[in-house]
């Protein structure tokens, strides 16, 4: 996204982009460096089974659970991603199980439900 935003700016003549001021310019960089954060939150998210705990990253935190605190992994029917059940009555989301993954994601729900359970 940010090769061909520079691209296209590049593209644009010299008086085109005389245009945009410095306060339009600033936006426009501002909401890139958001959209990055975003991508990079979404990209980093993981769900990773360990010997003695389940380590889930969900954007920029992560938490560790031992595999006692875990009840239940579900992925409901257009859910956009897995939840976890928790043994204090919470739920925790585990977005490194995207829905829209379709059968890896089904594959990966049962790995985890067969360590849980």
């Amino acid at each position: 996204m940010i090769i061909v935003a520079t691209a296209s700016w590049m593209a644009f003549p010299a008086d085109i982009q005389a245009r945009f001021s410095t306060f339009q310019r600033g936006t426009v960089l501002a909401l890139g460096a958001v959209a990055f954060t975003a991508w990079y939150a979404l990209v980093r998210s993981r769900v990773v089974a360990e010997t003695d705990r389940l380590v889930v990253v969900n954007g920029f935190k992560r938490r560790e659970f031992e595999w006692a605190e875990v009840l239940a992994a579900h992925l409901g029917r257009g859910a956009p991603w897995a939840s976890l059940d928790l043994a204090d009555g919470t739920s925790v989301p585990a977005m490194g199980i995207q829905g829209s993954d379709g059968a890896r994601a089904r594959t990966a729900i049962r790995q985890l439900r067969s360590l849980i359970g």
